[in-house]
């Protein structure tokens, strides 16, 4: 909004001209969003605490630890949709038909979340919205988001897979990339849905793939890098370095509640929807398998949690104590703040791992 209203007066006024500067906003979001969380956080606590009672439902086949969290509030991935979209609305170009596909993928997972959080609470059960209606929402969300942003990209780009480490490489999915979109936007949600067990444990892995993303879509969107780094040059994206700044600031504002020992939880509503943020924002800078490579921490819980439902249902064993993967340490006997630590130090190797995917093709 600040870019629509100020930056056309760039000429009339000097300092004016600094909205028009990607980097400048992308700052001005990443701040914005962090004193949003820090202003509304304990109000937006507090009020779920009132209307939560018990808090969120604790899992009794879970880790004997999850116990004493009884009673911490969930939904408070409520608090990083506020500051995040308030922020990206400021600061964003809203002419910028990208924005509002991420956008429209972190509103819609983010409300497939509240529900699946409100029944859990008010049914007192950790099952909460069925799975096949809440898998069949995220489908319809992702089919439209990816669609669109076919549709919007140029031709030459519209339906192509890049290839990390190779030049020149665009696979054509045709009429495939629609349900390979959903795939990507859908997995992701819910990987990063899996990762979210622990105090600060799946808020730091997201800040980190969101910094990533920010400078991939910078990169991506600016001609001059794109052709130097020999990755596709999709025009556009780099304002979503902006939501990426947004959803840095955004994360940092929640860890300060959700640290060990957390004050509230993300719950689905915020896992679902920076999950999906994640995969659609790969999905239009044509990084799709590199959110693989930087979100590989997500994909390691989900594979865990395949691993021992495929192992079990064949033969009748456990692979891991528990899964997700978190879960089999706390088992074996290691603290959670040991767990939680370690998992963003292998989620930090992962993303200098997929920057360089940049550079070396």
């Amino acid at each position: 909004m600040l870019f629509n209203l100020l930056a056309p007066f760039a000429d009339d006024f000097q300092v004016f001209n600094l909205f028009r500067y990607l980097t400048f906003r992308t700052g001005g979001a990443m701040m914005t969003a962090l004193f949003l969380s820090f202003l509304f956080g304990p109000r937006v606590i507090n009020w779920l605490k009132s209307q939560q009672g018990a808090g969120q439902p604790i899992r009794t086949d879970g880790p004997e630890t999850h116990l004493a969290k009884a009673g911490t509030p969930t939904m408070g991935g409520f608090l990083i949709l506020l500051a995040l979209c308030l922020s990206t609305l400021l600061w964003a170009d809203l002419t910028n038909a990208y924005v509002w596909i991420v956008m429209l993928v972190t509103v819609g997972f983010g409300a497939v979340g509240f529900a699946d959080d409100y029944l859990k609470l008010s049914k007192r059960d950790t099952r909460g919205l069925p799975g096949k209606a809440k898998l069949l929402c995220e489908i319809v969300i992702a089919g439209i988001a990816g669609w669109l942003a076919m549709t919007i990209a140029d031709p030459s780009l519209a339906t192509g897979l890049a290839v990390p480490f190779l030049k020149n490489v665009l696979i054509p999915l045709g009429l495939l990339f629609v349900p390979f979109a959903i795939f990507v936007m859908v997995g992701a949600s819910n990987a990063v849905n899996l990762t979210d067990g622990l105090d600060g444990l799946a808020i730091v892995p997201v800040m980190i793939a969101a910094a990533c993303f920010g400078f991939i879509a910078y990169l991506s969107g600016n001609a001059v890098f794109a052709n130097y780094l020999q990755i596709n040059f999709v025009p556009g994206t780099g304002e979503l370095a902006v939501f990426c700044g947004a959803l840095v600031g955004a994360s940092l504002g929640f860890l300060w509640y959700n640290a060990p020992p957390a004050m509230v939880f993300m719950g689905d509503t915020g896992s679902l929807a920076v999950g999906g943020a994640l995969g659609a924002i790969s999905i239009v800078t044509k990084h799709e398998l590199v959110l693989a490579i930087i979100g590989g921490l997500f994909v390691l819980e989900t594979v865990s949690v395949i691993v021992q439902v495929v192992s079990f249902k064949l033969t009748g064993k456990r692979v891991f104590a528990m899964a997700p993967l978190h879960h089999h340490f706390e088992k074996k006997g290691w603290a959670e703040q040991t767990i939680v630590i370690r998992f963003w130090i292998i989620a930090s190797i992962l993303a200098v791992i997929g920057l360089a995917t940049l550079k070396l093709r």
